[in-house]
This record gives C-alpha cells, sequence and structure tokens, in this order.
C-alpha cells in the first residue's frame, strides 16, 4: 500500500503548514495545564529534586532513572498526589500542576517518563512492564516519605492525575495497583487500537455510542496522521544516558523499544492492525483493567479531539461504572485539537482529591457536565460557552435514558469515487488542529473541503427549532457496487456531519470525521449498516441545515490502493442524542451577561411592541417631571398565592442625590428595584424617571444603569474586555459606552487589563459598578455594591459613589451596612414589611427621636438647665457633652436657654447613629 500523495501544491502547503502546527499540537500532549489556585501560594512551595531507580522491563533488565521533583506543602504528613506528563513532555510540563495542588495541601510526585527528557530508558506506550511498572515503584516510594499520610504499612494515601498519555497512565496505574484512592484522567484513551484504528460502522449504544467491535479485532481505518506525528515526537535521538548505537534497537526507532517501533513500522506500511500489533496495543490500553478500578474517578474528556474523541471518555466510564466504581464524567470545549481545560474543570479536578484523599468537601459523586460553546464571541474573537450539568451520565446504572431527536434527511443515492491510493484526499483533519483548517480562508479552505465526485451528501430542511446535539449522531447506511465501474470486497469512507446557515456558511461538527470499513457483497447485493459519527456537543441554530456527507477519502487517514466507485444511500433519518440539563455559570458565559443580554432584547422587544401599540391606540401620555430622576408613587407587588412583597410605596429622587434604600431582611427592597429596573411588573402604582413611565422594555431604562443580579465576569477575559462584550451585547453604539470615563469613575486603573480571574473581590465589585456605569446613565441603581469588600475597598466605594453624583448624576444603593450608609449617603429610604416607614436627610433620620448632645463649657450648671426644661428626660453628662432626649422640643430653644443661664454652647447635634434610627423604626430584634 502506498502513501496517498496530494498534488503539488496542496502537498507543499500541507506540509508547512503540519510543521507549523507540530509545537501547538505537542503542547497538547506534553501536560495538563495549572490546575486553579492560589499562585503565590503555588509559588512558595518547597521542592526537591531527585533520580528515582526504577527496574528496566523485560527487553532491559537493567535499572532505569527516572528524573522526579517532590512538592511539600505547609503542612505534613499530608495525601499525595502522582502528576504525569503527556507525550513529549516531561516532568517540567506539569510543574504548574504540582504547585497548585501542593498550594492546597497535598505532597506532590511529577516524575519525567523512561525515554523522555533526562530519565533514562525507551519509550513503551505505558506498557504494564515498564511506564506502569514505573509508577508502582514510585508509589512505593511515597510510602516511605515521613511526610505522606498512610492507610497501612506501604500503602500511601494516594491519587494520580494526568493528560493524554499521562491520563492513560492514571487509569493504568489504577487498575494495577489498589492502593490508588481517587484519580482523574484528562483526554485520554480507553482503546489505543480504536484510538489508532477507529471503526464507526457498527450498531452502537447511547449517548457517544462506543462501536460494538470485537475487541482489538483487525477491523478500523489507520489514523495515519495522529499516528505519525506521534511516532515522530520520539523517533529523534537516543534515550538519555546512553550512545548511539550502544544497544541492538535501530537508530530509525529512536528512543521506542524495538516492539513499539516495529508496530509502527508494519501499521504505516501497511495500513492494517496486525494481531500482534492489536495484542501489544491491548496491553497499553485502560480498556484491559477499567473491570478492576474501584478508586473514584473523574473523567475529563474535550469536546474538540480528533485523537481521542468522546467514545473513548464514553467507554471508560461506562466500563468502570460497570464494575462498581464511581466515575463522574465532564466534557470541555477543547481538547488535542482546541484549548486546554480552563479554571472551573481544572478547580473541579482538584475539589475531587480535596474530598476522596483530603476529606474535605461536599462528595461530588457521580455525574455528568458538558460544554456547550456558542456563537456569541468577544471583541478579540474569543467564543463563549455555557457548562450544562445533567442529572447523570447517560448509560451509567441509575442514570436516564438518553433521549433522541430524529432529523429527516433528504437526497438520492449518489455514485462516489475513490481514487487510485486515495489521492487526491480531502484535508478535513490535522494532528492539533482537527476540523478548524477551514476558518484560514483563502486557497487553503479550499484544499480542505471535500472534493467534488468523492462525497455524497444528504440535507435536512431548515430546522424548525434549535437543537443541541449532545453524543453522536447515528444513521443507516447502505453501500453497493456501480454495475460495470471498479470496486474492490470493502469499502473505506468517512462521515462527516455538518450544519449550513442561512448565507451559506459550513461548518464541520466537532471537526472530525467517522472512518468506516465496510465488506461489500461481490454479488452485487447492497450492505446495509448502522453508522456512528463523531460524537460532539453542537448547538444547531433554528432556520440551519444539517448535512450529512460520506466521502471516501481523508489526508488524515490510510486509503486503499486501488480506484473504486460506490453508490452511496442514506436510509432517511439522523438520530441525534440531546442530554438535558441546567446550566451553570462556571467557566462559562456568566449568568448575569444572560440576563442582561436577556433584559436587552426584552427591552428592545418590548418597545417595539409598546410603540406599535401606542400608535395603533394614539393614548394621552401620562408624564411626570422630566427634571426628577425617579418618581414612585403607590407601587405595590403582590405574588400568585397572596404573598404581598411591597405595599404602597411611594418616595422621589432628585439629582445629585445619593439615596440610601433600607430595610431588614424580607423587607421589599430588592422587589422594588427590580420593578424599577423593568424586570418584575408592579401589581400597583407607577414608576416614572425623568418624568417617564418605567415597565418592560421602557425606552426611558437606557438612561438608567443598574446592578441588580450580582456581576458575572468571563475570568479568561480582561475586566476591559468584559466590558466591551457587555456592552457591545446591548446593541448600542460603541461610542456611546464612554468606557475610559467609567473607568476613571470606578478607579481600576492599570489593573482593568488584567484576567478578571485574578481580580479580588473588590476588584470586581469596582469592575461590576464600572458595568452599571457604561454610558453615564443619570440614575444608577445598586443593590449592595459593598457586598464582601474590606473598610478600605469599602471606603474606595464610598469615594466612588460620591463622584458619579457630584457631576449632576443620581444613585441609589440598597444596602445593609447601616454605618456605611450614614457616611455614603446625602438622603434615606427605610421600608419594613413592604412599605416606607421614614424618608428624609440623613440628618432627620438620625434627629427623628429627639436625641440630641450639647458641647458645653459648664456641663453641670447646662444639666441643670436643660432638665428644667418641660418634657425633656433621660439628661446624662459625659465630660464637657451634655445629653439629652428632648420629646420634641427643637434644639434650637435648648441652646437658647443655655446661652441665657450664660453657659457657652460650642455645638449641638443630634445623639444618635443612624443605625439607633433605624432599629427604633423597625424594631430591635431586626436584622436589616
Amino acid at each position: 500500500m502506498r502513501v496517498p500523495r496530494l498534488p503539488r501544491f496542496p502537498r507543499v502547503l500541507v506540509a508547512v503548514l503540519a510543521l507549523a502546527l507540530l509545537a501547538a499540537g505537542a503542547a497538547a500532549l506534553t501536560g495538563l495545564p495549572g490546575l486553579a489556585g492560589d499562585r503565590d501560594a503555588a509559588a512558595a512551595v518547597r521542592t526537591s529534586e531527585q533520580r528515582i531507580q526504577v527496574r528496566g522491563g523485560p527487553e532491559a533488565p537493567g535499572p532505569v532513572s527516572l528524573d522526579t521533583t517532590l512538592y511539600l506543602p505547609e503542612t505534613t504528613p499530608a495525601p499525595a498526589v502522582l502528576v504525569a506528563h503527556g507525550f513529549g513532555g516531561d516532568k517540567t510540563s506539569v510543574d504548574a500542576d504540582a504547585r497548585d495542588l501542593a498550594a492546597r495541601g497535598f505532597v506532590v510526585l511529577a516524575w519525567t517518563a523512561r525515554g523522555f527528557g533526562a530519565s533514562t530508558g525507551r519509550i513503551a506506550l505505558d506498557s504494564p512492564d515498564h511506564e506502569v511498572a514505573d509508577a508502582r515503584q514510585l508509589v512505593d516510594w511515597l510510602s516511605t516519605r515521613p511526610e505522606v499520610v498512610r492507610d497501612g504499612p506501604g500503602d500511601p494515601r494516594v491519587g494520580v492525575t494526568g493528560g493524554s498519555y499521562g491520563g492513560a497512565l492514571s487509569l493504568l496505574l489504577a487498575g494495577y495497583d489498589r492502593r490508588i484512592d481517587a484519580l482523574a484522567p484528562v483526554i485520554t484513551w480507553n482503546d489505543l487500537g480504536q484510538a489508532l484504528f477507529p471503526e464507526a460502522a457498527a450498531a452502537t449504544a447511547p449517548p457517544v455510542d462506543t462501536p460494538a467491535r470485537g475487541t482489538f479485532g483487525p477491523d478500523g481505518v489507520f489514523k495515519r496522521g495522529w499516528a505519525g506525528f506521534f511516532f515522530a515526537q520520539g523517533a529523534t535521538g537516543s534515550p538519555a544516558g546512553r550512545a548511539a548505537g550502544a544497544d541492538a534497537t535501530p537508530l530509525t526507532c529512536g528512543r521506542f523499544t524495538a516492539q513499539i517501533c516495529a508496530a509502527y513500522t508494519e501499521a504505516a506500511t501497511t495500513g492494517l492492525l496486525s494481531p500482534a500489533t492489536a495484542e501489544l496495543l491491548r496491553r497499553s490500553s485502560p480498556a484491559s483493567v477499567t473491570d478492576r478500578i474501584t478508586a473514584p474517578t473523574l473523567i475529563v474528556q474535550g469536546e474538540r479531539d480528533t485523537l481521542f474523541g468522546l467514545d473513548h471518555a464514553d467507554a471508560n466510564a461506562r466500563q468502570i461504572a460497570a464494575a462498581g466504581g464511581t466515575v463522574r464524567v465532564v466534557w470541555y470545549a477543547g481538547g488535542h485539537d482546541g484549548e486546554a481545560p480552563g479554571d472551573a474543570v481544572r478547580a473541579e479536578i482538584a475539589d475531587w482529591f480535596d474530598h476522596y484523599l483530603a476529606g474535605r468537601g461536599d462528595a461530588p459523586g457521580a455525574g455528568f457536565a458538558y460544554a456547550v460553546r456558542s456563537e456569541l464571541r468577544t471583541n478579540r474573537d474569543t467564543p463563549t460557552e455555557r457548562t450544562v450539568v445533567a442529572e447523570g451520565y447517560p448509560g451509567l446504572p441509575g442514570a436516564p435514558p438518553v433521549p433522541t431527536e430524529s432529523i429527516a434527511l433528504a437526497g438520492p443515492p449518489q455514485p462516489v469515487v475513490h481514487p487510485a491510493a486515495g489521492s487526491p484526499a480531502a484535508i478535513t483533519a490535522l494532528p492539533g488542529v482537527g476540523g478548524q483548517l477551514g476558518d484560514l480562508g483563502g486557497r487553503l479552505a479550499a484544499v480542505t473541503s471535500e472534493i467534488p465526485g468523492q462525497s455524497a451528501r444528504f440535507r435536512s430542511e431548515p430546522l424548525p427549532a434549535p437543537v443541541t446535539i449532545v453524543g453522536a449522531p447515528r444513521a443507516e447506511l447502505t453501500v453497493s457496487r456501480v454495475p460495470g465501474q471498479p470496486g474492490a470486497d470493502e469499502a473505506v469512507l468517512f462521515g462527516r456531519v455538518s450544519t449550513v446557515s442561512a448565507d451559506g456558511r459550513r461548518t464541520l461538527l466537532g471537526g472530525a470525521v467517522a472512518p468506516m470499513r465496510i465488506p461489500v457483497p461481490a454479488d452485487g447485493s447492497p450492505a446495509r449498516v448502522t453508522i456512528t459519527l463523531p460524537g460532539v456537543v453542537a448547538p444547531v441554530r433554528a432556520g440551519d441545515r444539517i448535512v450529512v456527507s460520506i466521502g471516501t477519502t481523508d489526508q488524515g487517514y490510510a486509503s486503499p490502493d486501488d480506484p473504486a466507485v460506490w453508490r452511496i444511500e442514506l436510509d432517511g433519518a439522523l438520530s441525534v442524542p440531546v442530554v438535558p440539563g441546567r446550566a451553570v455559570t462556571a467557566n462559562t458565559v456568566p449568568i448575569g451577561y444572560v440576563i442582561g443580554i436577556g433584559v436587552v432584547l426584552a427591552i428592545a422587544l418590548g418597545a417595539g411592541v409598546a410603540g406599535w401599540i401606542r400608535r395603533r391606540r394614539r393614548p394621552t401620555r401620562v408624564t411626570g417631571d422630566p427634571d426628577l430622576p425617579l418618581e414612585i408613587t403607590g407601587l405595590a407587588k403582590t405574588y400568585r398565592g397572596g404573598v404581598t412583597a411591597v405595599s404602597d410605596v411611594s418616595f422621589s429622587v432628585e439629582r445629585g442625590m445619593v439615596l440610601g434604600l433600607l430595610g431588614p431582611n424580607g423587607a421589599g427592597k430588592t422587589t422594588a428595584l427590580r420593578m424599577l429596573m423593568g424586570l418584575v411588573r408592579p401589581s400597583a402604582g407607577a414608576i416614572r424617571a425623568f418624568g417617564e413611565p418605567i415597565g418592560p422594555g421602557a425606552p426611558v431604562l437606557a438612561r438608567i444603569g443598574a446592578f441588580v443580579e450580582g456581576p458575572g465576569f468571563l475570568p479568561h477575559l480582561s475586566g476591559h474586555e468584559n466590558l466591551r462584550l457587555y456592552w457591545a451585547a446591548t446593541g448600542r453604539p460603541a461610542a456611546e459606552a464612554r468606557l475610559q470615563e467609567a473607568l476613571e469613575i470606578a478607579g481600576l486603573g492599570d489593573s482593568v487589563h488584567r484576567r478578571v480571574g485574578t481580580y479580588s473581590q473588590g476588584m470586581r465589585q469596582r469592575l461590576a459598578i464600572a458595568q452599571a456605569m457604561l454610558g453615564l446613565p443619570e440614575l444608577l441603581v445598586l443593590d449592595e455594591p459593598t457586598n464582601g469588600l474590606d473598610p478600605p475597598q469599602i471606603h474606595a466605594m464610598r469615594e466612588v459613589l460620591r463622584r458619579y453624583a457630584a457631576a449632576g448624576r443620581t444613585v441609589l444603593v440598597s444596602s445593609h451596612l447601616l454605618a456605611e450608609v450614614e457616611q455614603t449617603c446625602t438622603h434615606v429610604v427605610v421600608m419594613h414589611h413592604g412599605r416606607v416607614v421614614a424618608a428624609g436627610t440623613v440628618e432627620e433620620i438620625i434627629a427623628g427621636g429627639g436625641a440630641a448632645s450639647f458641647t458645653v463649657d459648664a456641663p453641670q450648671r447646662a444639666a441643670a438647665v436643660i432638665a428644667a426644661l418641660e418634657g425633656v428626660r433621660d439628661v446624662a453628662v459625659d465630660g464637657t457633652l451634655v445629653h439629652a432626649e428632648l420629646n420634641g422640643a427643637p434644639r434650637a430653644s435648648v441652646v437658647r436657654a443655655l446661652v441665657t443661664a450664660g453657659i457657652d454652647v460650642q455645638s449641638a447635634g443630634p445623639r444618635r447613629r443612624l443605625e439607633d434610627a433605624f432599629l427604633q423604626l423597625v424594631g430591635e430584634d431586626t436584622a436589616p
């Protein structure tokens, strides 16, 4: 079998592109990027480096020296975690992971696997006799360390994690060593034979539909691109500490064992999986031990991964759960062809070890979460996404079955040509890039598309409603020979699922293809099979079409030498799995954005509808004072069931005021604010801003900025980028944002260009205030803006609000910090049981009970004069101060009496604080 060749231009282009991408792909393989943690604490972790000698293995019985680093937390003894690197990396690839876990209180051991970096030995692809045996000896070594907690003699409390190559090592180690107490494998394989020789033409089971096949059988299509990439990573140089030619292993094998080298040579030259290679790969596959894994297992897999697809995570989860193990599955929007796990996923890994090794936190338990990437993008073209949590992973014991939807496809039977040697070939997936080549544009995009005549396409009608595909679509395929045309005993085909938007833009779902090897009867009768297409998480919009294409070539896979022509028919419909769940905010589009965008859309829609109704009915407009920022009259809200949250609330706010809205929990403050922002419709009463009535969709809402529901930011973006994205979601012109002015008032300084994930709580609150200030609204409404801030941050926030109001704008603040309101606000409204019980300036509210203090030069004589006045009581002397309860007597009358008696009065004012007045108004037993 010959290697398929492209015409000269595409071949050179692909070679150049592949070289440019090798570094990116290697980075995806080398390690699991840093787990979320305290970077300062991680930097302070103590480390020690050492060489640990392990047994060489059957092919080389001499010792192998592993280059290791031990990371120690502040307090020991502690549980331990082994952190394994990815293929082509070394222990430095996982240094950030190790430091973060150590900062969380774990003893961590990272090492360079044999055959890589400074470690000696040869690469055996996670062989039980080599790499797995090495890891077991590292567990032995940890059991001798006094810093590590032990569950028994020779039994340390230990977990293991790693990405890709290190992920498979984690699973294999847990299968071979019962001392592993928890594990978190990331973007790794279940069956290495199936990964390198995938097969999609089989009846399968949801949700990802791992193909039902003979165990490591000879079927499948050789994944030439990824296999070659792997071999290139280990084929250069000799093992550390050994001169070239010092043993019998050919120099062409580089750092691989002779057995692995021979298996690759055979596969690359024949494109077939021999029984000997199948057995070799079987021993390096977690599938060989998943029935023995009992330690709690968190499986993390990428949704953009043409190397180890979602079917591998699916198989690992099913097999471990079937054996009685605890399994949690997380799919994230990345993988070998995308990004590394984000902060939320990395934190989940650390939390897994926190609970199952250290006994901290609630049990994460079994479950399933997946990421849905949206077409909403930031100003830097970064996609946004949301995470969905399902009741359980479908197909596991006790989990709900997977519902499916059937999408009708149309298209006649179509002949497709397989050219000699599979050349020219479509290029839909290259290592580390997957199916994203089409995004690069120009001539390259044309090369990467399907080649005319080589594929059959079947289309749906525009979808009447959106659908999110979660798993692997399935279809019934018929393949037959074309009379008079060349054929073979089997057809090697490649299935793809794409969407086509109304403007003709085509998107390959998952960036992947599903290869299939289908025996075709020589008598001319058709072959009918169920095909499983690539597992994906893909939101499909209403109005988009689904396209299933079946092609004969793909540059990433081996193809037969002989030319052939096949007739392809798809039997009517595509079955797509859907996994319902609830959206959560971690590492996703924050719910604040979702609410904000929804409110903006509701405002726009409501404004349009309201305008149409007004034009139709032409009612008489009722307006108030256009110079009054806010006027609330008789406002009430009663919910279904008769629960009254707000009753007959009336007050107004004038320009330049900073008004504090106070009240105990349940007083109705937040309900009043939500009605003010048009989020809740009042049961009675009226709200006007600048003379215009407020309600859902009211145009005047554009003059109001609000921070009511709590801030929601994308942690991986800077503060500046978050604000730009938020403003873009409003649909208003960028020039109206007045971003720099809002930032100057909020006082974030250069921090606005840092990632929000690094912000303190105080900085997040400032950013939230800046978000509410975008466009410099004339009325700013803030609900608990100082929540979670320390005293210096509260002081800074006070100055922010004062500066904002000083320019003639108005601020309405709801807060439970009475002392802060007293220092920040000019006016106060106090609510209790849904009603206003007091309103006025801060001084008026404080003085409302009549308590007063006088600073005098003769306090004893002054006390006697004040006590003699009618109605005055509770007179007390405190140094030069005289305190008294005036009971309605004006302070001016008291001052006149003191001066008449010859007593010098230096000052006179209210005695109480706002807190005293508040408690008197709402009751001593009521918390604000």
